[in-house]
C-alpha cells in the first residue's frame, strides 16, 4: 500500500473524495487550520514560556510598577 499526501482547495474536497471512492481508494481526510498568528510572534511567546519554566524571570514589587 502507498500513502499519498495531496493538498486540495476546500471547495474541491468533495469532488476529489468522490472521485477517489469511485476508483476504490480508501480516503482519509485531514484538514489543517491556518494559524491567525504570525510565526515570529508564536516563536517569541514559546521562547518566553520556556524562560518562565526555566525560572529566568524578574519579580517587580507592586509599589514599583508606577514609578
Amino acid at each position: 500500500m502507498t500513502t499519498a499526501t495531496i493538498q486540495i482547495p476546500d471547495e474541491k474536497v468533495a469532488l476529489v473524495k468522490q472521485l477517489l471512492k469511485e476508483l476504490g481508494v480508501t480516503v482519509t481526510i485531514k484538514t489543517t487550520e491556518k494559524s491567525p498568528y504570525d510565526p515570529k510572534f508564536v516563536s517569541k511567546i514559546k521562547k518566553a514560556d520556556q524562560e518562565i519554566e526555566a525560572g529566568d524571570t524578574k519579580k517587580i514589587p507592586i509599589a514599583d510598577l508606577w514609578k
